[in-house]
């Protein structure tokens, strides 16, 4: 497919006006819809704004690419805009992005399609052809500019397939190689331009290099064991996860695929010299060497911690509502039935394992595997002693850094008995300084803790529960299934698992079903105030908002981040507040309206609830402004 069927003349715009990054992508979005290539704006805008909260698609250099593939996307498109004065997109050097490319792809997207997107990534990493685009007056100089790269581009690829057919020569003993893994999370344009890079700046200075893509048209020019075997060193450029089992035992480095582009030259040479931690498949690396750390000391502690917490969730949920069923069955049938024995002993069973699968998979994400078990055996002991859920949290961070500390400690052994650091030392020392730390001085110290909190708790009057049930339902709209929506639903699951007691569980599913039925009920009451893709979008946040799925508000937040958010935390405070002034309790972690009835209230937590949501739809609908007939907010 030449690039020109997917850089469509009337979707280009030659000078954007739009003054901030999210302004640039609205404007691009609605020319994807003004001419019928995308069939849900919200939706796509959703994807463009996933992948940029991975990392920015602002490239560097003045160009930006984002991108999506989604049921959203009518026929593959790329929207070519300019900004005469650049535009502060986030970028990774800093600077203003005055070149984007919108790539709309569809989720079918068949092979010719992802062939030329893949073409259109490469092109961008020469310098001329990028300052040619700069400079084109008009969508048909663009075309020009593309059509005559991709000539050449293709006579390049003609000489290389003519090249392998050539007889093979023997690799040069004396020349270093490196081999490498590119992938982004679409695999649509950073992992063919990380290619790209890797590939020249290898060239310029005479080093070998062989580069795999994991792209959305599959694997292509896969490693050989015997390229892994050669090599001096191994790049792994990816913001997705890649078979790495195979490269036991060599130097590697492991960077956002954005380094593949804007660092090419750093990773080859590291690569090349063997500057790179040993990577070993049993789940450790060898520090010897080590690595700049990816991200501050912050993100690194909240991805930690959500893994832990994400892996803990099906415990909370499937225990938790089978043991708030089991009560039910209780209420009706009595203590001895067999039907509330068995859901009950499941139930608890699972719940059993929260606090030391919390603690197991913060450890793991910290230290890999050999981190795994100390932190569970942590968590154990946090059950035991009364620490709790807070405990838990501790032994994690705890187990995850005694064995990072004791990776540096055994840097220095023979590589002869790498071996033995997984399956002897690290277990053995890893949970007898962890289970020391625990019982001796961690588990007391937190048990303390736990208890004044619980009995803080329960003493809480009845105005300052109100308060606390406001913060944790209005917590839970602010950036919804963010930091802070996660911190409130952790608290109030570490209450949960540690006194049995749904209050606040009340307080903060009330909270986080508000904002998506808000918007939804905004939207039948004040119909001039959203376009029809708005509407048709909304109607699905009735079905998440009861389902307390609060994501569904996302889309409408990031399009209108300042009337969607705000209204939401108010109508979210007060619906957590009263559900605390009414001593609404809910057993369940999970399910929304599909386990109200297991609640003591189950009407007042439904009053709540409405009232939470009338205040935030009123809000938002008067709040927002009238659309045009182009279906744009005024």
């Amino acid at each position: 497919m030449n690039i020109n069927d997917l850089l469509i003349k009337d979707v280009m715009i030659m000078d954007l006006q739009s003054t901030t990054k999210e302004g640039v992508i609205d404007e691009m979005i609605a020319s994807l819809k003004a001419n019928n290539r995308i069939n849900d704006a919200d939706l796509f805008k959703k994807g463009i704004m996933h992948r940029e909260s991975l990392t920015s698609t602002g490239l560097g250099d003045g160009i930006a690419m984002p991108h999506a593939k989604t049921t959203a996307v009518n026929d593959a498109t790329v929207v070519f805009a300019k900004s005469v004065n650049g535009v502060d997109y986030d970028s990774l050097d800093g600077q203003p992005a005055h070149l984007f490319f919108m790539i709309a792809a569809p989720e079918g997207a068949n092979d010719t399609h992802l062939q030329a997107l893949a073409n259109l990534s490469r092109l961008l990493i020469h310098p001329d052809f990028v300052l040619s685009l700069k400079e084109a007056k008009s969508a048909e100089e663009v075309r020009s500019l593309f059509a005559a790269a991709q000539d050449v581009q293709e006579k390049e690829a003609a000489a290389e397939i003519e090249e392998t057919k050539a007889p093979k020569v023997a690799p040069d003993a004396k020349k270093p190689f490196v081999i490498a893994v590119t992938a982004c999370p679409t695999g649509i344009a950073h992992t063919y331009m990380a290619e790209d890079a890797l590939k020249k700046k290898a060239a310029e200075m005479g080093v070998e290099i062989k580069v795999e893509t994991n792209g959305s048209d599959g694997i292509k020019n896969k490693l050989t064991a015997e390229d892994i075997k050669r090599a001096d060193g191994v790049i792994i450029a990816a913001d997705k996860k890649v078979e790495l089992a195979r490269f036991d035992g060599k130097p590697m480095l492991q960077r956002p695929v954005s380094d593949g582009i804007r660092k090419s030259e750093e990773l080859i040479t590291k690569a090349m010299n063997k500057q790179a931690p040993i990577f070993s498949s049993n789940g450790e690396k060898d520090e010897s060497t080590g690595d700049e750390g990816s991200g501050t000391w912050v993100n690194r502690v909240y991805k930690d911690l959500m893994n832990g917490i994400s892996t803990m969730l099906p415990f909370v949920i499937g225990g938790g509502i089978l043991m708030a069923i089991s009560f039910l069955v209780e209420s009706f049938l009595g203590d001895t039935n067999a039907l509330f024995l068995f859901l009950n002993t499941v139930g608890s069973n699972a719940f059993n394992f929260l606090i030391p699968i919390l603690a197991g998979y913060i450890a793991l994400s910290i230290a890999d595997r050999p981190g795994l078990m100390p932190g569970m055996v942590g968590g154990l002991l946090a059950v035991n002693s009364n620490a709790g859920f807070l405990g838990g949290l501790a032994a994690g961070f705890l187990a995850g850094y005694t064995i990072l500390a004791l990776k540096k400690a055994f840097n220095g052994l023979p590589k002869s008995l790498n071996g033995l650091k997984a399956i002897l030392f690290y277990p053995i020392l890893g949970l007898l300084i962890t289970g020391a730390l625990m019982f001796f001085i961690v588990g007391p110290i937190f048990a303390t803790i736990n208890l004044a909190m619980i009995t803080f708790l329960e003493n809480l009057g009845t105005a300052n529960a109100v308060l606390l049930g406001a913060l944790l339902g209005g917590m839970m709209a602010i950036d919804m299934g963010g930091p802070f929506n996660k911190a409130a639903y952790a608290f109030s699951i570490g209450i949960f698992t540690d006194t049995g007691d749904g209050s606040l569980m009340a307080a903060v599913m009330a909270g986080g079903m508000v904002p998506p039925l808000a918007i939804a009920l905004a939207s039948t009451i004040f119909k001039n105030k959203f376009n029809d893709d708005e509407k048709k979008s909304a109607l699905t946040n009735y079905v998440m908002g009861l389902s307390f799925i609060t994501e569904g508000a996302i889309p409408f937040a990031a399009a209108d981040p300042l009337r969607t958010i705000g209204s939401s935390v108010v109508g979210a405070a007060i619906a957590g507040g009263l559900t605390q002034l009414w001593n609404i309790t809910i057993p369940a972690p999970h399910g929304g309206i599909f386990v109200v009835a297991l609640s003591n209230h189950w009407f007042l937590f439904l009053v709540a609830l409405i009232i939470g949501t009338i205040i935030s739809a009123v809000i938002l609908g008067l709040w927002r402004k009238p659309v045009t007939a182009e279906g744009l907010l005024k």
